[in-house]
């Protein structure tokens, strides 16, 4: 059996904690829904595992273990932080994490109806993450630069998505992008995957950031396309009010960057309707409500 095919069980979880950290063996496993690269499952009340599964290498839940315990305290919302570590055994090749549970419901599960609050919340955590990172911070090989280099990225997913009458606006807003200006700025922490499924809601307002395996460093649109990918229409605008560190350049980047996630999302959907491997049914409509927004929601 390859380590891919390895089948991810409440006993086999509750096994590794019996061998690496038997005083947690003995709380209550829940299998979390969704994931791809890593897995999870509750554990207890307050913990959760987090299991490498398809993640080609462990180098991302290395990342979260170094980092993220640097940045949670000057965050203001919640974030997992790991709190013990899992080492590749003979029943579990890969890499396992216990980290803290962020309570709440995941946003493709959810929706925001307090969109004025979840634009300040949503301001704040950036404003507060968006500081510049140390030499040593991860870099991405394929996000965190310009729109440019993306470039072929972007014209797959347009290729791929059927949009109709609009794709011509797709691409405009694309364009517009790439034309843009570069960030001058120093590179900054970025989350660098902040979509529906990565941030969790209660009481119709965000309430926790998840899913760290994408930080890196570097222009800050990368994590700014979350104004139109998460808020409410009416609530871009009063984002960027709050986020106010965002120049003209900076924000059609990130409209365009947002763009091109909601491409993937509605990709991500078209793929769990055809019912191919990491598909996700769910998906399609929230990026194709969040493409709308893209095109029609105003932030000057």
């Amino acid at each position: 059996m390859t380590d891919s095919a390895i089948e991810i069980t409440a006993d086999l979880v509750r096994e590794l904690l019996q061998e690496q950290h038997p005083d947690l063996a003995g709380l209550a496993i829940r299998e979390v829904a969704g994931g791809w690269g890593n897995q999870m499952w509750r554990l207890g009340d307050e913990l959760a595992v987090r299991m490498q599964r398809m993640a080609p290498t462990p180098e991302l839940q290395f990342n979260e273990r170094r980092w993220l315990p640097v940045l949670a305290p000057r965050l203001p919302l919640p974030v997992p932080t790991p709190v013990r570590i899992g080492e590749p055994s003979a029943r579990f090749p890969k890499h396992w994490t216990v980290m803290t549970w962020v309570p709440g419901e995941p946003l493709d599960c959810a929706s925001i109806s307090r969109g004025e609050h979840a634009a300040d919340t949503l301001a704040g955590f950036l404003r507060a993450l968006h500081v510049e990172a140390p030499a040593e911070a991860p870099a991405s090989s394929d996000r965190g630069g310009h729109p440019k280099e993306c470039t072929d990225g972007f014209e797959r997913f347009l290729r791929a998505v059927d949009l109709g009458d609009i794709a011509a606006d797709v691409r405009a807003v694309w364009d517009d992008a790439v034309a843009a200006s570069e960030w001058e700025g120093p590179p900054v922490w970025l989350h660098g995957d902040l979509h529906p499924a990565n941030v969790v809601v209660s009481d119709g307002n965000l309430s926790g950031v998840i899913d760290f395996d994408a930080m890196f460093a570097g222009d800050p649109a990368w994590d700014l396309a979350a104004a139109w990918v998460l808020l409410p229409s009416d609530a871009v605008s009063r984002f960027f009010e709050v986020y106010a560190d965002a120049n003209e350049a900076t924000i059609r980047r990130a409209r365009g960057l947002a763009a091109m996630k909601c491409l993937f999302l509605m990709l991500m959907g078209q793929n769990g309707d055809q019912g191919l491997p990491g598909g996700k049914p769910t998906w399609g409509p929230i990026g194709r409500a969040a493409l709308d927004r893209v095109l029609t929601a105003g932030v000057m």
